[in-house]
């Protein structure tokens, strides 16, 4: 999560880490790995240690879902620790 946050940090604002999700009754549902912010809207990064694109497909959806429509999220990505690279979905 270091390395991806040391590449991507000079393209947004700031960058918040291990971002606990909460359901209306206060229940912890979730977590975003990396939460990027530029200007007024956000990214969301899904960091695994193998290429399982698949598991952060559904997380990164989920997410979506939790968060809503009152955030402003332009993008969804997936980072493999293993092969360092970087995905967009």
């Amino acid at each position: 999560m270091e390395k991806l946050c040391s590449v991507i940090g000079e393209k947004y604002d700031y960058i918040l880490k291990n971002v606990p999700l909460y359901s209306k009754r206060k229940r912890l549902v979730g977590e975003i790995d990396v939460l990027a912010f530029k200007n007024n809207s956000c990214d969301i990064y899904e960091v695994k240690c193998s290429y399982r694109i698949s598991k952060a497909k559904r997380q990164l959806e989920k997410i979506r879902k939790l968060i809503g429509a009152q955030s402003k999220v332009r993008n969804s990505f997936f980072f493999c620790g293993d092969s360092e690279s970087l995905v967009w979905i």
